[in-house]
């Protein structure tokens, strides 16, 4: 095969990688934003509504709003709100965007460290079309999902650079790239570690200080038996010694000996993922222990990992929300657990056989373990998105382990290629038709609901899309199917009290409300609606109460302080309304209902000496 064949390969597999995914994920271009997280993340956020500024960098540094530090997430989503305002078209394309490049540089990848093409571009197909890549790349607020892996894309392309020829400026880009990862999403602390993994296969760098040289393998369809030893007779040739040292030199390697130079390597690397997993750690200073004991995670851990595994090779049943069991069976629990075991043992014991196979499969358990539930964040059992890296480890094990399953060589360029084609055909229709699930969020809950049981956050979800559409009693059907699955939900009493004012009746929202903040004290919206009830039943001092303790947790809502001025003037606490309003003004000098109440205020203030 002549060189000028393998770059032509190489440009028509990258413009199909690009062509297929624009066909299956085009129609996400057309998606709304949805309800879940979107709001948290533009359509409610003033920070990434300021644009980029020296006052937005200085948030995006410095917050850990929504539970991470990941600043060139808000970055980016100040810069798409730069050039497309609040149109949703243009956050799905930029998220887009990030996909196909990160499939790119993955093609590059493996194509660079394993010589091959067809295989390398396998794994960059499965990893673009596999639709349970859908929700990272279809969710406008999973931008750090596909950031963060464009970051790891490239960090790991730049490391083989560094690999073939090390130099202080190349280790340090490396290092750098990586960082810039983890500030688009802390989940790939397990980074060095996957380094380690491909400095065992392919790179074959544990051996030795100086890495050997590269040796691509001019006839892929051969047996592994064979490749091997035609590397080690070139590798005698090339170092004039025999191949039976070259053996032993290959199975140190194998044995998993790393050399005292490739862990002080990867120290620097170390201490950025510690780091930034502290910061994590700090940031999200409230996981949701409460709602799910420890056991319940542990037991759940195992269940969701073999789950994933299930969905990838059967992608069924896929949904924005898995709900949380804590009364799994055990026997699903020892059942995964013992899988889990049993598939380690045997990539472990083929270690010096089949080295794709360990590597593999530890690039998914590892890469997998940050959001294995543990540490619970969130409410849910498991999610779509956290396979968006680790799959590339099965993808490894299946695009390098099938054809050993085949033994002769003239059946296996029949059958393989053409059944991968048919298989990445799948794949793209799936992927199209889950693209359509996101079109709204009245579409993705109702789905989300068909495919899963005593989904209380789909109800919830699906009650809010209602609600904004004005269909009220749909809305409450599904807040109180929501309340049936769990009543101890503040959020959805608080919305379902919303709805029930608009209808007018206020004694069912004033008894939500209150439920509302028995829940969650800190819900600063729940009081403020139930101190704006009080204050039409001219309960003064129960509403300026709760005005209180919504200032108290959110002390920056001019809202709250226009609401507490209210009932203060009310009350005949004129002196105290003024200050109300005009520290509301304070806060937001644009806030012109604040203005006009404080000039009436002041007319009848004066009456009472307020000024």
């Amino acid at each position: 095969m002549t060189p000028s064949s393998d770059k032509t390969k190489k440009y028509i597999i990258i413009a199909l990688l690009i062509i297929i995914c624009l066909v299956a994920y085009g129609r996400i271009l057309g998606n709304d934003f949805v309800n879940i997280d979107d709001p948290v993340y533009v359509t409610e956020n003033r920070n990434i509504q300021s644009g980029i500024t020296l006052e937005g960098f200085h948030w995006a540094f410095s917050t850990t709003y929504a539970q991470f530090w990941h600043p060139l997430t808000w970055l980016s989503l100040m810069f798409d709100y730069q050039l497309y305002g609040l149109k949703p078209g243009g956050y799905h394309l930029t998220n887009l965007l990030l996909h196909i490049m990160s499939a790119l540089l993955l093609f590059w990848l493996f194509n660079r460290m394993t010589g091959t093409i067809w295989r390398s571009a396998f794994i960059a197909a499965l990893f673009a079309l596999h639709p349970l890549h859908v929700e990272s790349v279809a969710w406008i607020a999973e931008r750090k999902d596909v950031l963060s892996a464009f970051f790891w894309m490239l960090t790991f392309c730049l490391y083989v650079y560094y690999t073939e020829k090390p130099a202080t400026k190349r280790y340090l880009l490396v290092l750098l790239c990586f960082a810039c990862g983890l500030m688009s999403k802390s989940m790939i602390v397990t980074l060095p570690i996957v380094m380690i993994l491909l400095d065992y296969w392919p790179l074959g760098r544990l051996g030795s200080r100086k890495a050997e040289p590269h040796l691509p393998d001019p006839m892929p369809g051969r047996s592994e038996k064979r490749q091997q030893k035609t590397r080690l007779k070139k590798g005698a040739q090339q170092k004039n010694v025999s191949p039976t040292n070259i053996q032993k030199v290959t199975e140190k390697k194998i044995a998993g000996i790393i050399p005292l130079w490739q862990l002080q390597e990867k120290i620097p690397f170390f201490i950025v993922s510690a780091a930034f997993t502290i910061i994590t750690l700090y940031a999200q200073y409230k996981p949701d222990f409460k709602g799910f004991s420890l056991s319940s995670r542990i037991a759940n851990a195992p269940v969701s990992f073999v789950t994933y595994l299930g969905k990838t090779f059967w992608p069924y049943d896929l949904a924005v929300f898995y709900p949380f069991s804590d009364q799994l069976p055990v026997w699903q629990v020892l059942g995964a657990a013992l899988l889990i075991l049993i598939i380690s043992a045997a990539v472990i014991v083929t270690v010096k056989r089949l080295p794709y196979l360990f590597v593999g499969w530890f690039w998914y358990a590892i890469t997998l373990l940050p959001v294995i539930g543990i540490v619970q964040v969130g409410k849910h059992a498991m999610a779509d998105r956290y396979t968006y890296i680790p799959l590339i480890g099965i993808s490894i094990m299946l695009v390098w382990g099938i054809p050993l399953l085949i033994k002769r060589e003239e059946i296996r360029k029949t059958i393989l290629f053409p059944v991968g084609v048919i298989c990445i055909a799948i794949l793209s229709f799936l992927t199209w038709q889950q693209c359509g699930y996101w079109k709204n969020s009245t579409i993705l809950f109702n789905h989300a609901l068909q495919v899963t049981k005593e989904n209380y956050m789909a109800h919830t979800n699906l009650g809010v899309a209602l609600a904004a559409e004005r269909k009220n009693e749909e809305a409450i059907e599904h807040y109180e199917a929501a309340l049936r699955i769990k009543y101890n939900d503040d959020t959805v009493h608080y919305n379902l009290g919303n709805v029930l004012y608009r209808l007018g009746r206020t004694e069912e929202t004033l008894h939500h409300y209150q439920e509302a903040v028995r829940i969650n004290p800190n819900y600063s919206k729940a009081h403020n609606n139930l101190g704006l009830i009080l204050t039409n039943q001219n309960k003064y001092e129960e509403a300026i109460y709760h005005y209180r303790q919504a200032l108290r947790i959110n002390p920056g809502d001019p809202g709250f302080y226009l609401n507490l001025g209210v009932a203060q003037a009310r009350k005949g606490e004129w002196q105290e309304a003024i200050d109300q309003f005009r520290t509301a003004i304070a806060i937001n000098p644009a806030y012109e209902e604040a203005r006009r109440v404080l000039r009436l205020t002041l007319e009848q203030g004066k009456i009472h000496g307020a000024k």
